[in-house]
């Protein structure tokens, strides 16, 4: 629990990050602009954002045809709960 003070405020910015990204993205492709790599996404899943990823894929309704972000941003977040209990506990 002594670690909650530095992890927290990182998983809310990167949850934070994945999200806005998803925004973002949304409006590039409805203006048919230069989009953000989907392994950008990727990344910021893998760092923590998982969560903050899938609520922007359901908020903007962006990229939910995209089977491997409808399966897998879910499988990221489970796996982003279990490290972050790992390293709080």
């Amino acid at each position: 629990m002594e670690n909650l003070h530095i992890i927290l405020p990182y998983v809310l910015g990167v949850n934070l990050v994945g999200l806005l990204l998803m925004r973002v993205d949304k409006q590039k492709a409805i203006k048919k602009k230069y989009r953000i790599p989907e392994r950008t996404f990727w990344l910021i899943a893998l760092l923590g954002g998982a969560m903050g990823t899938y609520i922007g894929m359901r908020m903007f309704r962006h990229k939910t045809k995209h089977t491997s972000f409808v399966v897998g941003m879910p499988i990221i977040i489970l796996i982003n709960i279990i490290f972050f209990y790992y390293l709080v506990s």
